[in-house]
């Protein structure tokens, strides 16, 4: 059975999975059957699930995912150049449950940090950051928490399509972007180790060039600033509710 897209690309609904699979290809077969589209270059791609996201796996023609080492070849867009290779047991059937992930031990709540000279929680402004892409690239948006003495705000915004490093930088720069006295000793808290890696360590990037240059200019602005890392989805409150900002304004977008 064949019907064609308004793009023009054939598909074709794959019934039934030959029988002689490898064991990780076996729980394919009792999903619901998949569309098979193929692009301009003639690859087959089915539509699956890794993680949270719909993805499009390279697939055989009879819509089995082609793997090499153990590993499949996964598009979030077909008309984007961006490809990755995952483990074929992350991939699923878009109808399959996701795998039951086992309880982490119950972890200690993180050691506060010790405030710096001249520091006290009172005229200390802590920005805590996050940035969420349904995708990546994929729709995206960011969050910020600000608090200051018992005073407290909240950013929550859309960005459009962007990759999860963009992201997370934006939401550094729209926490800075929200602090009227600059003289006050801020902390800005972020959970993305490319984010701090290439504001505080110095790291050189090779892409979003003109976003970390503005970034870096805003931050010499603060004469007490501290960029802090944070470990993500470890229990820091204020952290989590940065991820909640972020990923609900993708919602409110329509964006996942």
């Amino acid at each position: 059975m064949t019907e064609q897209s308004a793009s023009g690309m054939e598909h074709r609904v794959c019934r039934r999975l030959p029988a002689a699979l490898c064991r990780p290809c076996e729980r394919f077969m009792n999903s619901t059957p998949s569309i098979i589209t193929t692009d301009a270059a003639g690859t087959a791609w089915i539509r699956m699930r890794f993680k949270k996201n719909k993805v499009w796996v390279e697939a055989d023609t009879d819509g089995r995912p082609i793997q090499k080492d153990g590993r499949v070849r996964i598009k979030y867009q077909l008309d984007q150049p961006h490809e990755y290779r995952v483990k074929l047991q992350t991939v699923r059937g878009l109808d399959e449950p996701p795998p039951e992930v086992p309880h982490p031990p119950a972890r200690r709540s993180p050691e506060p940090i010790a405030p710096q000279a001249g520091e006290t929680e009172a005229n200390t402004v802590h920005i805590y950051t996050d940035g969420a892409s349904s995708g990546n690239p994929g729709p995206s948006g960011v969050g910020v928490v600000l608090t200051c003495d018992g005073k407290r705000k909240e950013i929550s915004e859309y960005i459009g399509v962007a990759t999860n490093n963009i992201a997370e930088l934006t939401a550094i720069q729209k926490g800075l972007a929200a602090v009227r006295n600059r003289c006050l000793p801020v902390r800005v808290y972020t959970d993305s180790s490319y984010a701090y890696g290439v504001l505080a360590l110095n790291w050189k990037p090779k892409k979003n060039l003109d976003l970390i240059a503005a970034i870096r200019r805003s931050m010499s602005a603060f004469p007490r600033l501290t960029l802090v890392k944070v470990p993500g989805h470890k229990g820091v409150v204020e952290n989590e509710r940065a991820d909640e900002l972020a990923t609900s304004s993708i919602r409110k977008a329509g964006g996942s």
